[in-house]
């Protein structure tokens, strides 16, 4: 039982780092001169590093990354929390509710980030690895808050 807590928490934490790096780090879409993130915009010639309040969408996936941090954070404090006050046989139902509800969050502020970029990037940027980051985060949040559900507290 130790190792599946163990390993539960590892899983919790992976997605956690690779939510707040992906809301970090300004590599959403990039290319060899110029990237954006979240948060700046250096991709135009005009202005070197202009910010991301041009959009009301690019706010909606800002807060929605924001939310997913949040519940995650949440989430973990809860499962600890729950695991020393949990009955014996309960379920960590409100622990997965947070987990899954940030990895909604994050799938999409991804997806309006992926639908919408293309009014405020140039065509020629790829995908950075901030926003593949959020991507692998989505599962790996969505798993944890599915093994949270399932879970039983045994002692």
């Amino acid at each position: 039982m130790l190792l599946l807590l163990l390993g539960i928490v590892v899983l919790h934490v992976a997605a956690l780092v690779l939510l707040l790096v992906s809301t970090i780090v300004s590599a959403w879409v990039v290319n060899s001169t110029s990237s954006s993130d979240l948060w700046l915009n250096c991709t135009t010639a005009t202005d070197p590093c202009g910010t991301a309040d041009t959009g009301v969408w690019i706010q909606s996936v800002q807060a929605l990354m924001i939310l997913s941090v949040i519940f995650s954070f949440l989430s973990l404090f809860l499962f600890f929390c729950q695991l020393f006050t949990l009955q014996k046989g309960g379920r960590f139902f409100l622990t997965g509710a947070f987990q899954i509800l940030a990895s909604l969050f994050v799938m999409c502020g991804a997806i309006i980030y992926t639908v919408m970029n293309h009014e405020w990037v140039h065509e020629s940027l790829n995908y950075g690895f901030s926003y593949i980051l959020a991507w692998v985060a989505f599962p790996l949040a969505f798993i944890s808050g599915l093994i949270y559900v399932i879970l039983r507290k045994r002692e």
